[in-house]
């Protein structure tokens, strides 16, 4: 009853100034929103259950090839197969092979994110139907039926969870085409990969039946998972995959060379599902944290200046009676009226705040898409403003026994102690040093997204319009398909604003990332070393007027023309800049032959003697320059392009450069394509530069998000230096009067105060920096892709930082130059 009392007391002592328990109340309302807006999300992201049946005993296997660059090369049938037969540690496993698929007869043609899996995938997975049923060991074999299981997400959004999709029949096209029935719709869950809306039986995949398929062991295109066995733990399934898996490479040497350097990795399923978001969010909770740390700062010197002028209150309490233990239980019950007030402001704010922030960790996990704020939110609220509440409760100094006993009790001017001047400056320098960090930060980001914007590409990005047509080859005739787009191109030309149409298999940046290694080729006159692997380089397949489409100079020979690619007897290639001078250092490339040795090329589809052709010597006719259509800052690319005529299609892209707004010839050309095929998806309509910037949308959303929280912090920053600066004046009013009443000038009193501004700055700082380093050291041991700042960040942010705290220190510095002696001295 007691601390009731005290707090109805503290509630009527801060109605008295409304002033700082307003400033008080809002800037902890800011940090603490801050902190249970983003703990909410991490949460939601990182911590809450997933929706797999013991999810604690699901794991991904992972093979590498880090020698040639290839971050996940999949697995072969062969390898699960080995696998399986000697690892003990793990009860079942499930794969999954991701396939682009063209669907036809629900709704809209389309293309589709797809994975074909066995009939034991969602039992290893523990996932269950929200509608029908999902695909089992009845639905393996080649006799079994073509099956569909929807994702729920693309039920809903794609289909309005309509119910009666069950039991319809599509038409799936990839390597090869096949009819499925849908059966089933999945719980809400995160697929994996992320971006999946369908899973098929193997059935529906012909290409999965061939021989190749099951026998070849370098033919990987297969994601692994696996379920733990009783009592096993991670690190024994680790280290017995690690075992079983250097008995296969020893068993067959040719299918895991040395230069790739093959490696086995496993890791629980959630920590594979969230590591594209893991690193951004811990991140930005650490940001929020240093926000919360400065709005304790800021909030403590107000506190410490108002129990300064409450001094002679507090010294009468104590000659009254009252102990240190009941003041500083006084100070508690304000301290918790105020942080009770802010952290209910800051959890009411934290519910939109959680919204927006959901938006922008969805481009990093599709956890974030549907998450929903619950009571997580308030007991963190809760618990940040006790412990703010505990922290300035005690950082105020009680009086001491001589001015309890009644020294100085009438005494009206304000006096500040050399300790509480001392814990000011260094909550100030704490608020500096923490901005610092927080500026430093948001300033890198924002300088790497400026010099990715500024990067030049190489392509005319504003004036291209790239569209999806991916090949339909359901009763046609590879050539019927050759002359499907070669039609197509013909009339699109004939559009008025068309320059030039050209097909291409893959659009810049959004297609292709980087991370594979491409396809092993040699050419005239190279030999490589003993135990080396030939060079690799990406394979494009393209339609004359490709490089005049998309802006792209042939450096020399030229370019493809409606014959080549006709005479099966000399095929031609155009090769990229790199290559050329690679393989032909100081020579004519052109005339001269480069072919593919890859392998994996027996597993292409075709007959023996397309895979002959394939494979055959290739004559250069042209080298064009590098086009990176992997890397957003452009890289030298070792690239061969082949004629569209006999070339290998997986994808189907036009590219169209246009004279007049590129959006304007998205209808017309959806229409005339669908004139010409009824069934054919025309899809993803938009320029090279829009494509770039969707790519870079989570570089700008980081600096947007990292520089809010930056200017906050240094708002914050700079009202509290301020604020110190002025109630510094204050207190030292008859020290100035004095001073110019001996022959002071003004301007000597107000360089003095912008010094000690300038001081608290430099110091905030050279705190800040070494904080800094020492948090980027640790955090580089943990997070992969942390980098040190550059020199040109960490300069900008300390010149801002310098520049502001003198601004902040102009008002209180002529104030105190201003001071008027005479009322100065007759305050004492």
């Amino acid at each position: 009853m007691s601390f009731l009392r005290d707090l109805k007391v503290a509630f009527h002592s801060l109605t008295r100034t409304p002033g700082l328990a307003i400033t008080v109340i809002l800037t902890l309302s800011l940090g603490i929103g801050a902190n249970a807006a983003i703990f909410t999300l991490v949460r939601g992201v990182l911590l809450k259950p997933l929706a797999n049946r013991d999810e604690n005993r699901l794991i991904y296997i992972r093979q590498s090839a880090p020698g040639i660059h290839d971050e996940n090369t999949t697995f072969s049938v062969p390898e699960i197969q080995d696998l399986h037969a000697s690892v003990k540690t793990l009860s079942a496993f499930g794969d999954f092979s991701t396939m682009d698929f063209t669907m036809v007869g629900l709704g809209e043609p389309r293309s589709i994110q797809g994975g074909v899996v066995s009939g034991n995938f969602f039992d290893v997975m523990g996932l269950h139907p929200v509608l029908g049923r999902l695909i089992g060991p009845q639905d393996d074999g080649p006799n079994a039926a073509g099956v569909v299981v929807l994702t729920y997400r693309f039920w809903a959004t794609a289909l309005g969870k309509d119910p009666s999709v069950i039991g319809k029949t599509v038409r799936l096209g990839s390597i090869g085409e096949r009819s499925a029935k849908i059966i089933g719709v999945l719980e809400p869950c995160v697929p994996y990969p992320q971006e999946t809306e369908i899973v098929s039986n193997i059935v529906t995949s012909p290409h999965h039946l061939s021989a190749t398929m099951v026998t070849g062991r370098i033919h990987r295109m297969t994601e692994l998972f696996g379920r733990l066995a009783p009592g096993a733990t991670l690190d024994q399934a680790r280290a017995e995959l690690r075992t079983v898996y250097s008995t296969m490479k020893k068993d067959h040497p040719e299918a895991y060379s040395k230069q790739a350097d093959f490696q086995i990795e496993a890791r629980m399923f959630r920590d594979e599902i969230t590591s594209g978001a893991r690193d951004v969010l811990l991140v930005l909770l650490a940001a929020s944290a240093l926000v919360f740390i400065i709005a304790c700062c800021n909030v403590a010197n107000l506190i410490l200046a108002r129990t300064v002028r409450r001094e002679g209150e507090l010294a009468v309490r104590m000659a009254l009676g009252a102990s240190r233990g009941a003041l500083r239980r006084m100070l508690l019950a304000e301290s918790l009226v105020l942080c009770g007030a802010g952290a209910l402001i800051g959890v009411v704010s934290a519910r939109p705040m959680v919204a927006m922030l959901a938006r922008y960790a969805s481009k990093f996990s599709v956890r974030a898409i549907d998450l929903k704020v619950d009571s997580s939110l308030l007991w963190v609220g809760a618990a940040l403003a006790i412990v703010a509440a505990v922290i300035l409760a005690f950082v105020p100094r009680l009086p001491s026994s001589a001015s309890s006993s009644g020294v100085g009790l009438s005494n009206g001017t304000v006096r500040i102690t050399s300790g509480t001047n001392r814990r000011q400056q260094i909550f100030a320098v704490t608020q500096i040093a923490a901005s610092f960090v927080l500026l430093v930060g948001a300033s890198m980001l924002i300088s790497t997204l400026v010099a990715l914007q500024r990067t030049r590409t190489g392509l005319d990005t504003q004036r291209v319009l790239a569209i999806d047509v991916p090949a339909m080859s359901y009763g046609k005739t590879p050539q019927q398909v050759v002359d499907f787009y070669k039609e197509a191109m013909r009339r699109i030309d004939a559009l008025p604003g068309v320059n030039k149409a050209a097909f291409g298999d893959v659009v810049p940046w959004r297609d292709n990332g980087p991370g594979t290694g491409g396809l092993q080729f040699s050419a005239d006159g190279h030999v490589h070393s003993r135990g080396e692997e030939d060079p690799r380089a990406s394979s494009r397949t393209i339609s004359p007027g490709y490089f005049a489409a998309l802006g792209v100079p042939i450096v020399a020979g030229r370019d493809f023309n409606a014959l080549d690619g006709e005479n099966k007897d000399d095929p031609v290639v155009i090769v990229s800049q790199t290559l050329a001078q690679r393989m032909f250092p100081n020579q004519d490339p052109i005339n001269r032959h480069v072919f593919w040795t890859d392998p994996v090329l027996q597993f292409f589809p075709g007959t023996d003697a397309d895979k002959a052709r394939l494979v055959a010597p290739h004559r250069i006719i042209g080298v064009a320059a590098d086009i990176d259509d992997g890397h957003l800052v452009p890289e030298p690319t070792v690239t061969v392009y082949d004629p569209l005529e006999g070339g290998v299609i997986f994808g189907g892209r036009l590219f169209i450069h246009t004279t007049r707004d590129p959006y304007a010839l998205v209808a017309p050309i959806t229409r005339l394509i669908r004139s010409m095929s009824a069934d054919q998806p025309v899809e993803h309509a938009a320029t090279l530069e829009d494509i770039r910037a969707e790519v870079l949308t989570p570089d700008r959303l980081n600096s947007l998000v990292f520089g809010v929280f930056a200017a906050v912090a240094l708002a914050i920053a700079v009202v509290g230096v301020a604020g110190v600066l002025i109630f510094s004046v204050s207190a030292r009013t008859r020290e100035f009067g004095i001073r110019l009443a001996l022959g002071s000038e003004p301007q000597r009193i107000l360089k003095g105060v912008i010094a000690e501004g300038a001081m608290m700055a430099a110091l905030g700082v050279l705190v800040g920096a070494a904080f800094g380093f020492v948090a980027a050291r640790l955090a580089g041991s943990y997070f992969v892709e942390m980098k040190m700042p550059g020199a040109l960040p960490v300069v900008i942010s300390a010149f801002l930082l310098m520049t502001v705290a003198v601004v902040a220190s102009l008002l209180p510095a002529a104030r105190a130059a201003r001071v008027d002696v005479m009322e100065a001295l007759r305050s004492e």
